[in-house]
């Protein structure tokens, strides 16, 4: 079993940035994919992005393309999204999520196995 802790939300202005971390327990963080989900009030939960386990490929929502960087340090247990040019619809709680077989294709088409508790992140207008 892995525990996920996600920091680095906040509030932030429209066309801002923010850099998300996620802080995995245990020994077995490199044979994870990992990636984010996002939901919003009364909204369905949405993929965001995943890496897969060498970091050697990464998949993202279409909504986040090009601006959204999903990365990984594998020494450190963590997992990242450095978000920027933020955008008014991508307020959401944010959840880090950690899926333990399939490739990263399996968790953008919504499975995981871990999640955290998520971080809030705010974008004003």
């Amino acid at each position: 079993q892995v525990q996920l802790v996600e920091t680095g939300g906040g509030l932030v202005q429209t066309g801002g940035s923010l850099r998300l971390s996620c802080a995995a327990s245990g020994r077995t963080f490199s044979t994870y994919v990992m990636g984010w989900f996002r939901q919003a009030p009364g909204k369905e939960r949405d993929f965001v992005a995943a890496i897969s386990r060498g970091a050697t490929i990464t998949d993202y929502a279409d909504s986040v393309k090009d601006r959204f960087t999903i990365s990984r340090d594998n020494g450190k247990n963590t997992v990242y999204l450095q978000m920027n040019s933020l955008k008014p619809e991508d307020t959401a709680l944010y959840y880090c999520a950690a899926l333990q077989k399939g490739p990263t294709g399996t968790m953008a088409a919504g499975a995981f196995d871990y999640r955290g508790q998520g971080t809030q992140v705010t974008v004003s207008s």
